[in-house]
Formats: structure tokens, sequence, C-alpha cells
């Protein structure tokens, strides 16, 4: 059994995230039970179209006790004989996080940390899955998750199948114009309450995201010139890693980060020492996504935050590179600072205030 705002959502997945075609192989990844229902509605469909689900349901505790005792070896061992030749099979991947605890993992240790992501993570999702298939990965709801939004059950629910089931044609057609002015833009400079940064992006790629890989979706993205970042930025509450931040504030010169403050700096300085790479900047994004107001400790929706941007640790992406090389990539997000592109003010806090850019506010996207 499955609800219909499942089948509903199954539907978009399938038809317009990874456009799966009759013969192909789709691997579904399940982290929590929560989302059972969601995995039935989507393997009824697969089978419905011809194609072929390869299905791998986990448990986030017996993940966390992988985590907690795998080193290199074992992580290269799960890789190369369990995932890795699956995923190379694969043309398609959805993958579901359902946990209810988002702490599960905030006492696994950072050398744990860095053997899964070296040895298992980039080599199966970041290398093979995120570059040879057509794939898109969301949350599922929960009345934990509801908590952490600060909402009720039932009026979170609503929230989640509205923010992911947006109209993303309409927002595609809306975001053409920011592109346009993107791929001409040398300078991007964020100003606001404790972020004061610049960077260039010049000839850099910019990407728009409309439901294709990240559900709920919005952002427009690309990456900074890999030694331009310059200033000082100040990030709403996050998770990272299973550790939770109140605020973090980076300060930045030429493309390092030669200083910060947080809520944990005990746990951002083991982030930020994990290799080079990951006291750099590998993208920069603008969240576009009109029905989503404020952090909830969760990166898919809170990146997506109308009127905000995030400036990424870490790891770039291959279709909007810019060099850099790390085994993180935490999107950090900055809400509502005034955006100027080459000196002119196109957002003021949270909207944007160019003529041809307005049809990208809340009160166009959802009319």
């Amino acid at each position: 059994m499955y609800t219909p705002q499942d089948e509903k959502l199954a539907t978009q997945l399938l038809n317009h995230s990874v456009e799966l075609k009759t013969g192909e192989n789709i691997m579904l990844q399940l982290i929590g039970l929560n989302g059972i229902g969601l995995i039935r509605a989507l393997t009824e469909k697969i089978r419905e179209a011809g194609a072929h689900p390869f299905i791998k349901i986990e448990d986030p505790e017996t993940n966390r006790l992988l985590l907690e005792t795998g080193d290199e070896h074992f992580w290269n061992n799960q890789a190369n004989v369990d995932q890795l030749p699956l995923m190379k099979q694969m043309d398609a991947f959805i993958g579901i996080r359902a946990a209810e605890n988002i702490y599960e993992n905030s006492t696994v240790s950072k050398d744990a940390n860095s053997a899964y992501s070296k040895h298992f993570l980039n080599p199966v999702h970041f290398k093979q899955r995120v570059e040879h298939t057509r794939w898109v990965v969301l949350r599922y709801p929960s009345p934990a998750f509801a908590m952490n939004a600060k909402m009720p059950t039932t009026r979170f629910a609503d929230f989640y199948y509205k923010a992911c089931l947006l109209d993303y044609n309409k927002l595609a057609e809306a975001m053409k114009p920011l592109e346009d002015l993107l791929r001409k833009t040398d300078i991007i400079h964020l100003n606001g309450e404790g972020t004061d940064i610049t960077f260039s992006v010049k000839g850099q790629n910019w990407i728009p995201c409309f439901g294709k890989r990240n559900i709920p979706d919005g952002e427009l993205f690309s990456s900074p010139i890999l030694d331009s970042v310059n200033g000082f930025i100040t990030y709403a509450a996050t998770v990272y890693q299973g550790k939770p931040f109140e605020f973090v504030k980076l300060e930045v010169k030429n493309g390092v980060v030669t200083d910060f403050d947080s809520s944990d700096n005990n746990a951002l300085e083991e982030i930020l020492d994990t290799d080079e790479g990951a006291r750099r900047f590998g993208e920069f994004s603008f969240g576009l996504n009109p029905i989503i107001e404020k952090p909830m400790y969760d990166i898919l929706f809170d990146e997506k935050i109308f009127g905000s941007n995030h400036l990424t640790l870490g790891k770039d992406y291959e279709i909007a590179a810019n060099g850099n090389h790390s085994n993180i990539h935490w999107d950090l997000v900055c809400i509502g600072p005034d955006v100027y592109l080459d000196g002119e003010l196109v957002r003021k806090g949270r909207l944007f205030i160019k003529d041809e850019l307005t049809g990208l506010n809340p009160e166009y996207l959802t009319e």
C-alpha cells in the first residue's frame, strides 16, 4: 500500500527526474524504513514501464555501526565487491533518505568518516553514480523531520509534498534570465549581516536545477574561480556528518579558509582538516524554491531556501568544475545577503529587484 501523494511523487521521479526508459536498470536506495510506501510505488511503476529495479534497503543504526568500525580496507572491499560493480550496471538511481534521527552519525570519528568518504562515497557515488547515471536524491517526511522543521506533523507533510511537487517547468523558464546574466558575470559580491565576500565566476559553467537531481529542487549553481574568494561569510544552522552547527562563520583569503568560528569549533576544525580541498570552495549557488522559507537542518531543503546562496566547502562537480578536489562537499547556506553582479545590485535581501529577474520571486512562482 502507498498514499496518493507517494504515487504522484513516484511518477514525477521516474518521468521527470530520471526519465526512465523500458529495459533500463535503476537502483532504488532507501535508508530507513519510513519511506517504504514510496519504494513500493516506485517498484510498481518501474515494472509497469518494463524496467528493472535493484532495491537496497538500509538501516541507519546498522550503517552507523559500519561507519564506526570501518577502515580503508573495509570500505575498499565494500565498494569493489558490492556497490561499485552494481552501480556500473545502472542507468538511473533514486536515493531516499528516510532516517528518523539526523544525529545518528554524530559519534563517528573524523578518521572513520574520512575512510568512508575516500574509499566508498567518492568512488561509488561521486565518481560513478553522479557522473554516469541519471540520478535523483530526496528525503522522506516523518514526525522527527517535522520536529526539526518546527512544524506539526500533518502541516509538515503538506509542506513537504508542496515543495517537492513544485511546477518545475515554470521554475525552469523563470531561471533563464538569471542564467543568461550569470554567464556574462565576472565578480559576484554578497553583502549582509556577518557577510561581505567576493569571488569571480568568469567563464564558469552554470547549471539550472529544476527537479532532475534533487527533490525538492530549485537552484542555479556553478563554482567560483578557485583562488578568487576573499572576505567573510556567515551561514545559517546546519548539520554535517551528524554534527549540528547553530552557525558557521568563515574568513577567506585567496580562496582558502584562514579563520573560522562556529557553535562547535572542534567539530568544524576536524572537517576543515579533512584534506587541502576542504578549506576551499567547490560550488556557488542561488536557492530558488519559493515554498522553502527557513532552515530545517536538512541540506536538500535548506540549500533551496528562496533568497539564499550556498558557497560550498570541498569538492566541485565535474559539470561546473573549478579544480577543487576533496573528500567533503558541505553545502553551507547564507540566507538573504544583498547580491551584486559586477557591481550592480540584483537582489536586495531575499527578493530580486532587477526587472528581468523578478519572475523568480515567490509571488510569481506560486501564483
